[in-house]
């Protein structure tokens, strides 16, 4: 990344982002706890939320907002049990069956991805595109639940994406493009 992570999230929240995803697949637990608690607190301070990526013993340790997992990870009944009742707890799909299975468990919101083909995380799926974004949102509406889009989403991609049924979408690679807070302004401009 070439830029300090504790940085970088301060940037995002100067810029006016308020949801944060922390996701560090290759740090020990420890540093990641560490830069975890240190998020949350700054994410506190301004008025925003952390979600971390996988480690739930982390996101409850470090008070994070919320986890979001993946089908390989911790099944949602058991995350939410470490996490508690009142955290947000995301899953990702990336096929009907998997959203249709996933309206039914105990989670806040789904994601659906890769929208976009992306070098980012190899998910082992190919891009499903806006028509399943769309197909996704619908479904997951009928239980009440929000959409967050994943993969491969770039800021002229992002309009788009939530056009399609997207409550929001998750950015890595082209939020870190440029310079951290700039371009978060942007995409917050482009998304309002």
């Amino acid at each position: 990344m070439g830029r300090a992570p504790l940085d970088v999230a301060r940037a995002f929240l100067s810029a006016g982002v308020r949801l944060l995803q922390l996701r560090a697949k290759g740090w020990d637990s420890g540093p990641f706890l560490e830069l975890c608690a240190a998020v949350v607190q700054d994410a506190n301070a301004a008025g925003g939320s952390v979600i971390v990526n996988d480690r739930a013993d982390v996101a409850a340790l470090a008070d994070a907002h919320g986890l979001h997992i993946g089908q390989e990870d911790l099944a949602p009944a058991a995350a939410r049990r470490i996490v508690g009742e009142g955290a947000v707890l995301g899953l990702s799909t990336h096929t009907p069956a998997q959203w249709e299975s996933a309206v039914a468990e105990p989670i806040s919101y789904l994601a659906i991805g890769p929208v976009f083909a992306t070098g980012t995380k190899v998910t082992g799926h190919d891009a499903v595109g806006l028509d399943t974004v769309g197909r996704a949102a619908a479904a997951a509406a009928v239980h009440g639940l929000p959409v967050v889009a994943i993969g491969g989403i770039t800021l002229e991609r992002a309009p788009a994406v939530i056009a399609s049924g997207a409550a929001s979408v998750a950015v890595i690679s082209d939020l870190l493009s440029g310079a951290p807070e700039a371009r978060a302004r942007a995409f917050l401009r482009a998304l309002a």
